[in-house]
């Protein structure tokens, strides 16, 4: 528990990135695919209902959410995230995320937008978030426990995929 709530105070806006320097390659787009597919295939304590099927139920929670930059890019970070009966709210040191989702098949659908609540100081420098608001799609993959996601992020005119891990926190009823 305590590694967890550690990994949560790494601050998603305080992330490293390599201003786009880096080109796409289809390598990154194909481990993520397989990764995803894997950890799908082998996950455990999925919820189950009726003949052992999965349910369309992901369960209401706070996650700590940990994002990486795809697609030959470089950044990372981290924060919270709560999803609670469709609404997703969340954030970290410097933006904050509200947006929507929708669940079928153990999987779900969502958009995000993220907004600064706060201007980098120093050095720091948020992944998603300048001082415009960021739309974001996701989509995912879910248990009881944690979640995989991947997203597309508009930020200016260039568009940052990404993935992000989600490790249930905390229950919210």
């Amino acid at each position: 528990m305590a590694s967890l709530l550690y990994e949560a105070v790494i601050p998603l806006s305080c992330a490293s990135r390599d201003n786009y320097g880096l080109a796409p390659g289809p390598r990154a787009n194909s481990r993520v695919a397989r990764r995803m597919a894997l950890w799908h295939k082998h996950r455990t304590g999925a919820p189950r209902g009726e003949g052992s099927r999965p349910r369309d139920v992901m369960k209401n929670g706070l996650y700590s959410i940990h994002v990486t930059l795809l697609d030959g890019r470089v950044g990372k970070g981290s924060g919270v995230i709560l999803f609670r009966d469709g609404q997703i709210l969340g954030g970290d040191a410097y933006l904050y995320y509200t947006g929507s989702y929708t669940v079928r098949d153990n999987t779900f659908k969502g958009e995000v937008l993220v907004q600064r609540h706060t201007s980098p100081r120093g050095d720091d420098n948020p992944l998603f978030g300048g001082p415009a608001p960021v739309g974001i799609g996701v989509s995912g993959i879910f248990t009881d426990l944690r979640a995989e996601m991947t997203g597309t992020a508009l930020v200016g005119k260039a568009s940052l995929i990404f993935g992000a891990t989600l490790r249930k926190l905390a229950d919210i009823d």
